[in-house]
């Protein structure tokens, strides 16, 4: 059964450009070999992710990430069964929050601050569908790509996994 697990959880500490780095390679090396496709968004300290994938490998992972020293305050915010995958050729991508991109962050954001703990499925769901929605229509330009926003992630392969 294909499924999307959305979660939120709260970075334990400060992230450097480095972490981030590290942690986009082994998500997008560890995903390919369980079939698990996803993006990740980090905004204030809050890590935003939608994995999808086969049932089971997605709440393995999903049980990695809950043991991974570098999360606090997880939370499942949505979980569904779906037909077909919404980020079918990226083993994950990332949004990075900086200044360009605080529009979307903000734009289904009921408060000042980006914060998924409190928004409903449905804007979750829009969030992700703009991301997809928007990545590959800023990747045909790379120049304006979201990747290009990432702060000190040179390479744009490694910051979205798009075709």
């Amino acid at each position: 059964m294909l499924v999307q697990l959305t979660y939120a959880s709260r970075t334990a500490g400060v992230l450097g450009a480095s972490d981030v780095k590290d942690i986009l390679a082994a998500s997008k090396r560890n995903n390919t070999q369980i079939g698990v496709t996803g993006a990740l968004c980090l905004s204030n300290g809050i890590f935003l992710q939608q994995l999808e994938g086969d049932k089971t490998e997605v709440n393995a992972l999903y049980h990695r990430i809950l043991r991974d020293e570098r999360h606090r305050d997880p939370a499942i915010l949505d979980f569904s069964e779906i037909t077909q995958r919404r980020f079918g050729s990226w083993a994950m991508g990332l949004l990075s929050s900086v200044e360009e991109n605080r529009q979307v962050f903000l734009k289904y954001s009921g408060t000042r601050e980006f914060d998924p703990y409190a928004m409903s499925i449905a804007s979750l769901r829009a969030f992700f569908g703009e991301v997809v929605d928007n990545v590959r229509w800023l990747g045909e330009a790379p120049d304006i790509s979201l990747a290009s926003r990432v702060p000190h992630i040179p390479d744009r392969q490694q910051a979205l996994q798009a075709p």
